[in-house]
C-alpha cells in the first residue's frame, strides 16, 4: 500500500481549518478538506477517498494540483464547452443565420441538408451527428406538424368521442 501523500506547506496548520471552511461550495469543500486531512491527519489517499466518497485517483489529483500551484490549484474551473469543436460558437450562429429564413417560412429544413454547407464553412468532414450537435448548441429543435395518415377522417375523432360507450361516464 502506498503511503500517505505530503503536501507541500502553502498554508500553515492554523491557516488550513479556515481556508477549508471559507470553501464556497461542496465541491471545493471536498477538495481542500481532502488536503487538509491528508496534510494535518497524514491519512492515506485511499481512507479519504472513502470518507468524502470520491474516488482515490482524485484523492491524488488534489494533492497534485495543490503540491504545484498552491490553494489555488484546486480552485480551477472544469473543461466545459466545446473541446473539439470545428467552428466557433458564434461562427455556428452565423452560419444558421443564413438558414433561419428558411425555417421560419415554414419550408422544409432538415439536418441531413445542412452538412454539405457545413462542410464548406469548416473546411473538414463532418458528420450528421456534428450537425445535430451544432442545432442543439444553437437551440434550434424541431417543430413540425404531428404525423397523420393522409387518408385519415379529421371529423372521426370527434365521432369516437360523442359515441364511446365509456363505462365511467355517470348517467
Amino acid at each position: 500500500m502506498r503511503p500517505a501523500a505530503t503536501v507541500q506547506p502553502w498554508l500553515s496548520t492554523e491557516e488550513l481549518p479556515a481556508w477549508v471552511r471559507e470553501a464556497p461550495d461542496k465541491d471545493s469543500y471536498q477538495r481542500r478538506l481532502a488536503i487538509g486531512l491528508t496534510q494535518v491527519g497524514r491519512f492515506p489517499a485511499h481512507q479519504i477517498a472513502e470518507w468524502l466518497c470520491v474516488s482515490k485517483q482524485g484523492v491524488w489529483l488534489w494533492v497534485g494540483q495543490y503540491n504545484r500551484q498552491g490553494p489555488e490549484g484546486l480552485d480551477r474551473q472544469g473543461r466545459g464547452g466545446p473541446r473539439w469543436a470545428y467552428l466557433s460558437l458564434e461562427e455556428e450562429a452565423a452560419f444558421l443565420r443564413r438558414w433561419q429564413q428558411q425555417a421560419v417560412e415554414g419550408k422544409v429544413l432538415t439536418a441531413k441538408q445542412l452538412p454539405a454547407q457545413c462542410v464548406q464553412r469548416a473546411g473538414r468532414n463532418l458528420t450528421l451527428g456534428y450537425v445535430y450537435g451544432l442545432l442543439h448548441r444553437q437551440g434550434w429543435r424541431k417543430l413540425g406538424p404531428r404525423p397523420r395518415h393522409p387518408q385519415a377522417d379529421p371529423r372521426a375523432p370527434q365521432r369516437f368521442k360523442k359515441n364511446f360507450p365509456g363505462s365511467w361516464k355517470t348517467p
